[in-house]
């Protein structure tokens, strides 16, 4: 799909201020997209929006469906009538620039059961609807998130056989047994689906669209592998047998041993791919444009085996490629989606994406250094591409300038330039990024505010202390919007 020209700014919705120490669904979101509107932005690009697992990472998820509950704002639930005001002054003393996760889930997770005691006597006809409207997924996932809860947070295969192994008889038995807690994750995500739906028609009366995010593998430890284990690589015992990753790269020397399971894609393929239409269309109904990550892995996934220690002695393995785009276009029509094609790309993977004409990604980051053919030279590029200064697995543009990069990329940064010396080293990467034929340029939050690796949002194979980062509301003042807009206007991007 051919996107018109366009900018903005990539920001995960944790990362915004608030008294609840995380970002939410409130008051800061709508004061984010005032930001953006006032900037003359079109686009707000955020990371995948599921409940996250172990590490706090939106890529690994209990859901490909659900929304976070931490993200659900508690100042809505007072309009709505299930919180009380005075509830809500005892907050702890939450950070400010970061996410204390265990301690924003004991609270969070507190007040979003007071509020479900409140209104499960109250439940309305559009919470019914959107229970019926999501049968498909919801009914597993509360299950899941109930018999989770059950098992002190254990993984699904180390529950009794009969649940791990879901013989109906046990299902129907602990279905009954947990049925509160069952309505509570469905209270959850439909607070979670109408506060966001909210907050998606206010960006786009403003003409900014929500770039989202689906990473192309699921976590082992989610209801999605639960609840369908025949889709995925696992041996009797439900354990994977094979798991994703990636070959040694840019960020590191022994590649990234991700431990997703992988698809079989023989199965889902029989299925008609429905799972993969309905993860879609269920995202459709929250973002405007889907960036799909590692998209390379439909054309080829890198294989191994589930005892390495790391990802080295993986095979290539051909994915399902262009026949299941080709099935999903035939059910949800043409795909907005942007294709995620950084690290090994191979000609066959861009086939696969020019044929159905998904924009691929430029990362300024990875353009310097090397000769003058680097795909990632603005000079090289197409117009049906995405442009970033860099991205949520990337340094910030001051810390790769003073940290990050090799000596020779900052020289041939500068030439490139035509500087002798930066002082405003991430506003020259704007310019740059906007200044490009690529339809759309994408740039972090922290480009804009000018921050250094203090606030980087992911260092890829570090298992914790990522995704953490929030701004302070003063930090987006009417300098940085004003030199967005005139940015924006200067490059045809409004």
């Amino acid at each position: 799909m051919q996107f018109s020209r366009s900018s903005g700014i990539l920001l995960h919705p944790t990362s915004i201020p608030g008294r609840f120490g995380i970002g939410d669904m409130g008051e800061g979101a709508y004061r984010f997209v005032d930001f953006l509107a006032g900037s003359g932005q079109r686009l707000w690009q955020i990371l995948p929006l599921g409940p996250t697992g172990y590490g706090n990472s939106p890529y690994n998820s209990f859901s490909a469906f659900a929304g976070n509950p931490l993200l659900i704002s508690l100042d809505e639930l007072v309009k709505d009538g299930f919180l009380h005001d005075a509830e809500l002054t005892n907050v702890p003393a939450f950070p400010e620039n970061y996410v204390d996760y265990s301690l924003v889930i004991e609270y969070k997770m507190t007040m979003l059961y007071r509020s479900f005691e409140r209104f499960k006597n109250h439940q309305t006809p559009d919470f019914e609807g959107f229970c019926m409207e999501n049968q498909t997924w919801l009914d597993d996932y509360s299950l899941f998130m109930a018999l989770k809860e059950s098992y002190g947070g254990l993984s699904w295969n180390k529950w009794d056989r009969g649940v791990s192994c879901r013989k109906p008889e046990t299902i129907h038995e602990v279905s009954q047994e947990m049925s509160c807690s069952i309505s509570f994750h469905k209270y959850l995500q439909y607070l979670f689906f109408k506060q966001w739906s909210s907050l998606k028609r206010y960006a786009n009366e403003r003409q900014i669209k929500i770039i989202g995010d689906i990473p192309i593998f699921v976590s082992y430890n989610s209801s999605d592998v639960w609840s369908q284990p025949e889709s995925f690589m696992l041996d009797d015992k439900g354990k994977p047998t094979h798991i994703a990753g990636v070959p040694p790269d840019y960020f590191s020397r022994t590649g990234q041993l991700w431990g997703n399971p992988l698809y079989r894609w023989d199965i889902i393929a029989q299925r008609g791919y429905s799972w993969w239409i309905n993860r879609l269309k269920v995202m459709l109904r929250l973002v405007d444009i889907i960036r799909i990550d590692h998209f390379r892995g439909f054309e080829a996934y890198w294989e191994v085996p589930a005892k390495e220690k790391t990802a080295i002695n993986g095979r290539w393995v051909k994915g399902p490629g262009a026949e299941m785009f080709t099935i999903i276009e035939q059910s949800l029509g043409k795909l907005p989606l942007i294709a995620e094609d950084l690290g090994v790309i191979t000609p066959e993977v861009e086939v696969l994406r020019d044929q159905f004409a998904f924009p691929g990604m430029k990362i300024l980051h990875f353009a310097f250094g090397s000769g003058p053919d680097n795909p990632y030279l603005p000079y090289n590029y197409s117009k049906n591409c995405v442009v970033y200064t860099g991205t949520h697995d990337n340094d910030t543009t001051i810390g790769w300038f003073t940290k990050t990069s090799s000596k020779a990329e900052r020289e041939h940064a500068l030439r490139y330039l035509g500087k002798t010396k930066a002082d405003e080293k991430h506003w020259e990467f704007i310019r740059l990024a906007f200044s490009s034929v690529a339809a759309m340029a994408i740039i972090p939050l922290q480009d804009v505010l000018g921050l250094g690796n203090e606030a980087r949002m992911n260092i890829p194979g570090k298992a914790l202390g990522n995704w953490a980062w929030r701004y302070a509301q003063n930090m987006l003042n009417n300098e940085c919007q004003e030199r967005l807009r005139g940015l924006t206007g200067l490059y045809g991007r409004e």
